[in-house]
């Protein structure tokens, strides 16, 4: 017997892959092997060229011997590398290996990226709910006076991020009035960063994150939750992701979007 799917489901499917080919990209969120937090003194590690220090105003210094390459200009001598704080970072080139410089609040490391992780190698797929018309739900949105930069806590101990918040998104589901904190989306709409009853159960205990379009000019947004999605610290242990904000805590299971992922890294 043949089953039809939903227009639902289809987009959803052709969605959910192209989430799944941009996870697996040579060195997207799955290749992360390393994450050295530096100091001021000039140290090597594990496998990377080049000596590497914090200089305490706002950058970084790669002392390199041609090893390394930016842009594919090698390194030879000292560079300086400014990465921004909360942002993807400078890209220094080691053979097919990336080492991203990154900043996170006033802390400086080194993320190494390589194609051969085995979190990206033994990669077989985004775990997810069965799609379900029922979490596909209408909110309402309502902007704050002015954005909020709010303190939330990180996957890595002692470490905060400071994400700006732009309203709250207000909904019904499983029978009950919700409300939670919305962030701008990285390409337009809003973002919603929560935890519910199935994280830390079937789902990542860190929380999900679901993005929505942009209201319509009187607030009202649709809400998909079958495209929920984990952040990047659910698949490794080398991300800095952030933690929701403590009210975005949903008392309902929320059994839709993309469940705990296997960890092969973590495999005896």
């Amino acid at each position: 017997m043949t089953t039809l799917e939903s227009p639902l489901q289809q987009e959803w499917a052709a969605w959910h892959r192209e989430r799944e080919e941009q996870l697996s990209t040579p060195h997207g969120w799955l290749s992360l092997t390393a994450l050295h937090w530096l100091d001021g003194t000039a140290r090597a590690y594990d496998g990377i060229p080049g000596t590497w220090r914090a200089t305490g105003d706002g950058a970084v210094e790669l002392t390199a011997a041609g090893d390394a390459a930016i842009d594919g200009t090698p390194v030879t001598g000292t560079v300086r590398l400014e990465p921004v704080d909360g942002q993807p970072g400078v890209l220094v080139e080691i053979g097919d290996r990336r080492v991203e410089v990154i900043r996170r609040t006033d802390a400086y490391a080194l993320r190494v990226r390589d194609p051969e992780a085995i979190t990206r190698t033994a990669f077989r797929g985004a775990p997810a709910f069965p799609v379900d018309e029922r979490w596909v739900v209408d909110g309402s949105f309502e902007p704050y006076p002015e954005p909020k930069q709010l303190t939330v806590g990180a996957v890595v101990d002692g470490l905060q991020h400071f994400p700006t918040a732009v309203g709250v998104v207000r909904f019904e589901l499983g029978g009950a009035e919700h409300e939670l904190v919305a962030f701008p989306g990285k390409t337009g709409g809003l973002s919603l960063h929560f935890r519910d009853a199935t994280s830390g159960d079937s789902t990542y205990g860190g929380g999900r994150q679901v993005a929505l379009p942009d209201p319509d000019a009187d607030g009202r947004v649709r809400i998909d939750f079958n495209r929920t999605v984990n952040l990047p610290c659910a698949f490794t242990a080398h991300a800095t992701c952030p933690l929701p904000p403590a009210e975005n805590r949903l008392a309902v299971a929320v059994e839709a979007g993309e469940r705990t992922p296997p960890r092969p890294d973590l495999q005896a």
